[in-house]
Order: structure tokens, then sequence, then C-alpha cells
């Protein structure tokens, strides 16, 4: 399967490992110092502090999106290999396959079903029943 990403893509991924890294805070401290010890030069002014204000303000900003990218990249990425996974086991409830898709209201059904599951199983454990593999709920 041939690797394809989009620019922005290739550079989220790039930012996101980069600010992430030790060297980055680093800086980051370094730049807030440089920034505090020219307090006194500038007086204190309102332009110092709208310096380090706006300048905070914007590279959060901007990596919000940065951010947010490389996460939806990596949940489609699991999500796509816990339906894998899924699929793959036998026994397992097909169903279930891309329910992130569903809406709130049906993946709140299946979530009662499997809350009633779990409870018939600690119920038999508590009446010192053998489990055993219960069938999944329909979905």
């Amino acid at each position: 399967m041939e690797q394809h990403m989009s620019r922005f893509s290739r550079f989220a991924t790039w930012a996101s490992h980069s600010s992430g890294h030790p060297s980055s805070f680093i800086f980051a401290l370094a730049i807030i110092a440089v920034w505090a010890v020219t307090g006194p030069l500038f007086k204190f002014s309102d332009t110092w502090q709208l310096v380090i204000n706006t300048s905070t303000t914007i590279i959060t900003f901007l990596m919000v999106f940065v951010i947010q990218n490389t996460q939806n990249r990596d949940s489609a990425a699991t999500q796509l290999k816990l339906d894998e996974i899924i699929r793959s086991l036998e026994g397992a409830n097909n169903a279930l396959l891309n329910m992130e898709e569903l809406d709130e209201k049906d993946l709140e059904s299946i979530r009662e079903s499997y809350l009633k599951l779990a409870e018939e199983a600690r119920a038999n454990l508590r009446k010192g029943r053998k489990q055993r593999q219960a069938s999944p709920p329909a979905v």
C-alpha cells in the first residue's frame, strides 16, 4: 500500500512530534526567560507584555489545528485496527464494526446491552457459577 499524506498532514505530524520533544520545551523556556529578562529594559511596558501575550496566543491557535489533524489521523487508524481485530475474531459481533459512525442513541443502546451482559456475568460469578462465553447482544 502506497503511503500518501498531504503536505499539511506531513507538516502536522512533524510539528506534533517536534513540539512534544524536550528540546522544544527548553527552547520555549529560553524564550520566556529572554522575554522576562528584557522586562526592565522595556520598563515592563504594555508593548513588552503584548509581545508575549500575542505570540503565545498565535502559537496556541495554530497548534490546535496541527494537533487536531494528527489526533484525527491517529484516531482513524486506531479505529481501523480495532475493526480489523473484530472482523478477524471468530464469534465477534461484526455489527460493532465502524460503530464510531453511529449516533449517540444507538451507541447508548449498545452500551446498555453490554452493561446488562456484564451484570449477568457478575451475578453468576457471585452465585459461584462458572463464567461462560455469552453471546454478544443484538445490535
